[in-house]
């Protein structure tokens, strides 16, 4: 961009990550908020009325999901560069997103190590994928049949009930500070619970105290999760001295305990296929006490659980700062 100022429209649903979206951007001067909306015709109508440089835009929104607005934004504001942060991993998804003309997609989880860089690679006409989607190839041609499919009826996929396989896989996210990893693990925990899914959660007492806090004030029925087995939270460092033997995690510990909680939270999930999401601070506890070498074991034991054949869930298990490790089982 020529100009010293770039003028960004934020459009997302989720009034705490929208905070912590304005809160990233405000980081570098010249990025400039002139606007936050929450639903898709707003954003829309926004887009027209301002002409943004940039809008950053979710895909699970109310009234016009995010595919539908960016296809009209792109006709009412064709010079106005988007890009998509999303929850929603799906490579049929995202390629529709880019094949709209947009130039970026990042992954909610991923936004608090990704925003900053995917701005600046949009604003040179550069592409940027999250690193999450790393496996996936994406091109920018728009297949208009295909998206008229994926919008008929503004009903997307991931929005619909459907049978789906259940994915499998360990990411490492980083967070820049305490606040960026709240937001996460909230967005994270209310999406799951709100999808019927049981979470479990091990972190430190005053993380797990903010998440309680952002929860409640989202309207999630914390009291009920808890009181129905569906809501699990732990104290990092009783989880910790569990299976840690010697200043090390022990495999046989680890599994016998990670194991019995899933199972038990998993029996709580009423009905359809027992699916569990896992989010703590382990690794990153163990890497802040300069124990390296437990920290990375931690990790590669998780990675060993994704792979196991008796599981039948869905499993993150983000540690914290320097950086966060989501699994999918």
């Amino acid at each position: 961009m020529e100009t010293s100022t770039v003028r960004v429209l934020v459009v997302e649903d989720y009034e705490p990550f929208r905070r912590f979206v304005c809160s990233t951007l405000g980081k570098r001067p010249e990025l400039q908020v002139i606007g936050e909306v929450s639903d898709g015709l707003e954003a829309v109508r926004k887009a027209e009325e301002l002409q943004p440089d940039l809008i950053l835009l979710d895909i699970g929104l109310p009234t016009l999901n995010g595919i539908e607005a960016a296809r009209q934004i792109r006709k009412l504001a064709p010079e106005s560069r988007i890009i998509f942060v999303s929850q929603e991993s799906s490579a049929d998804v995202v390629q529709e997103a880019l094949g709209l003309g947009a130039l970026g997609y990042v992954l909610k989880p991923h936004a608090g190590s990704e925003l900053l860089a995917a701005v600046e690679a949009v604003l040179e006409d550069r592409q940027f994928i999250s690193s999450g989607l790393s496996d996936h190839h994406f091109t920018d041609a728009s297949d208009s049949r295909a998206l008229d499919r994926l919008c008929r009826n503004d009903a997307l996929p991931w929005l619909v009930p459907r049978k789906t396989e259940i994915t499998r896989g360990h990411e490492v996210e980083f967070y820049s500070d305490d606040e960026a990893l709240v937001v996460g693990f909230t967005y994270f925990i209310e999406a799951a619970l709100k999808t019927g899914n049981a979470v479990i959660v091990a972190a430190t007492e005053s993380h797990g105290k903010s998440l309680l806090q952002r929860l409640q004030e989202h309207g999630v029925d914390i009291a009920a999760a808890t009181e129905q087995g569906r809501y699990v939270p732990l104290d990092v460092a009783e989880t910790l001295s569990t299976f840690m033997v010697n200043d090390l995690p022990d495999p046989v510990r680890f599994f016998r305990v990670v194991g019995d909680l899933i199972t038990a939270a998993a029996r709580a999930r009423a009905g359809g296929q027992s699916r569990v999401a896992v989010c703590g601070e382990c690794a990153s506890i163990l890497w802040a006490q300069g124990n390296a070498d437990a920290a990375i074991q931690v990790e590669q034991l998780c990675n060993q659980l994704v792979v196991c054949p008796l599981l039948n869930f869905t499993q993150r298990w983000p540690s914290f700062y320097p950086w966060a490790g989501w699994i999918r089982v």
